[in-house]
C-alpha cells in the first residue's frame, strides 16, 4: 500500500504501527502526526477519503468529533490566561441566565471538568437544532441539574462545548468558532476548522460510521444519567457528511482537521504555551490545567476519568504514556490527541472508519505505544 508524507527514520516504529492498522483492514483512511520541540518527526496519510476510492490527499480533512475538545479547552484556558475568566467563579457572573433551577453555585471549573449536572439537553433535540447555539444555550440555562454540580463527573458529550461557547461569546463577544480561527487556527496556519467554510467542502474524507448510533452503543439502565445524555441528540455518524454540519459550530463534536492541523495547535501547549514564536498561553496557565480535579467514577462513561482542566491526564492507576505531565482526549470513532509536556511532544490520529469507542481504541493505542517505543529505542 501506498503511505504518503514523511517520517524521520528514528520513528520508524511509527510509521510501521499506521501501516499495521491498514493491513490489519482496520482504516478505510487516516492520518497520523507526531511533534517533537514543535517539529514534525511524523506526518502520514494514506487510504481513501470515502468507499468511491477517491485517495486521501495530504490536506484531506475529517470530523473528529470529540477531539474538538481539546480545541475548545485550549480557548478557555486563553481567556483564563488573559483574566477574562475564573475557574473559580460561578458560571452565572459571566452568563446571568445560567443561574436559574439551582445552578447558581455551578463554576466555570465544573465546566472543564464534566461536573456541571448538565451532561445532557432537558429535552431531547435533533441534529438541526444542535447547530443552534442560542438554542441549547438557552435550553441548559433553564435546566435543573441531573444530579449535584461539582459532587461527580459525567461526560458532557454535547454540552460541554455548548456551555463553553457561551461563557466565551458573553466575555469575548465572538463565537468559540470565531475566537478559535483568529487566535489560534490563523497564527498557528493550523487547518483546523470549528465552522467550516463552504469552500472547503471537497476537501473533506466522509466518515464510514459504526451499524449504531451513539445511544444504541451503549448500554446503560433506562433513565439514567448515561442514557439522557446520549438520548438527548441522538446521532449516527452520517450528519458530518452535511454541509450544515460541517457550517456549524459544534465545540464538543464538529471540529474538521487531520493530523497534521492536531499537533500543530498541539504543540504549542507541549512546549509550554509556544511554537515558532507564537504565543497561546503562559506556562503556568498549562501547569494549572495539568492539576487533576476528580478521578471519580464518571455517571455518563461508567469508569474514573482522571480530568485534569479541560483534557484527560495521566494518573499512575491509568497511565496513557510515560510522562506523568500528558494532556489528551480522544474523538467517537477513533482520532486522538496527546500533548507530553515531559517530552515537548505531540501525537494526533484521525481517520475515517469509526469504531465504536468514545475514548480511543487500538489504532490510536497503537501509535501511542510506538512512538514511546521509538523514543526509547533511540536512547539505546
Amino acid at each position: 500500500m501506498e503511505i504518503g508524507g514523511h517520517c524521520d527514520e528514528r520513528f520508524s516504529l511509527v510509521r510501521d504501527a499506521f501501516e499495521s492498522n491498514f493491513l490489519a483492514d482496520e482504516e478505510l483512511g487516516a492520518s497520523a502526526a507526531v511533534t517533537v520541540e514543535g517539529q514534525y518527526v511524523v506526518d502520514l496519510w494514506a487510504g481513501n477519503k470515502n468507499l468511491a476510492g477517491e485517495p486521501w490527499q495530504e490536506d484531506t480533512i475529517v470530523n473528529v468529533y470529540s477531539t474538538t475538545k481539546t480545541m475548545a479547552s485550549i480557548c478557555m484556558l486563553m481567556l483564563a490566561d488573559r483574566s477574562l475568566i475564573e475557574f473559580s467563579a460561578p458560571v452565572a457572573k459571566y452568563w446571568p441566565e445560567f443561574a436559574a433551577n439551582g445552578k447558581d453555585e455551578v463554576l466555570v471549573r465544573h465546566v472543564m471538568t464534566h461536573q456541571t449536572g448538565c451532561s445532557g439537553f432537558p429535552r431531547a433535540i435533533t441534529a438541526h437544532e444542535l447547530y443552534d447555539q442560542e438554542l441549547c444555550a438557552s435550553l441548559l440555562a433553564e435546566m435543573e441539574p441531573w444530579w449535584k454540580p461539582g459532587t461527580a463527573p459525567g461526560y458532557h458529550a454535547l454540552t460541554q462545548g455548548t456551555l463553553q461557547a457561551e461563557i466565551l461569546r458573553r466575555v469575548d463577544g465572538r463565537t468559540l468558532g470565531g475566537f478559535f480561527r483568529d487566535e489560534v487556527a490563523g497564527p498557528l496556519d493550523a487547518d483546523f476548522h470549528i465552522g467550516l467554510p463552504g469552500s472547503e467542502g471537497s476537501r473533506v474524507a466522509e466518515l464510514d460510521p459504526p451499524d449504531r448510533s451513539i445511544d444504541e452503543m451503549v448500554e446503560v439502565e433506562a433513565d439514567s444519567v448515561a442514557s439522557k445524555t446520549f438520548g438527548s441528540c441522538v446521532l449516527d455518524g452520517t450528519e458530518t457528511a452535511t454541509d450544515e454540519w460541517r457550517r456549524a459550530e459544534i465545540p464538543a463534536a464538529g471540529g474538521i482537521g487531520n493530523a497534521r492541523s492536531i499537533s500543530r495547535v498541539h504543540s504549542a501547549i507541549a512546549c509550554g504555551g509556544s511554537v515558532d514564536g507564537i504565543t497561546l498561553l503562559s506556562a503556568e496557565t498549562i501547569e494549572a490545567a495539568l492539576e487533576r480535579q476528580t478521578f471519580e467514577r464518571d455517571l455518563v462513561l461508567g469508569l474514573g476519568v482522571p480530568y485534569g482542566m479541560g483534557f484527560g491526564i495521566n494518573h499512575q492507576r491509568l497511565p496513557l504514556t510515560p510522562s506523568p505531565r500528558t494532556l489528551y482526549w480522544f474523538g467517537w470513532g477513533g482520532s486522538m490527541g496527546v500533548m507530553d509536556l515531559d517530552q515537548r511532544l505531540t501525537i494526533s490520529y484521525s481517520m475515517n472508519r469509526m469504531a465504536s469507542g468514545l475514548v480511543g481504541d487500538s489504532r490510536a493505542f497503537n501509535l501511542i505505544a510506538a512512538t514511546y517505543a521509538a523514543l526509547e529505542k533511540a536512547k539505546s
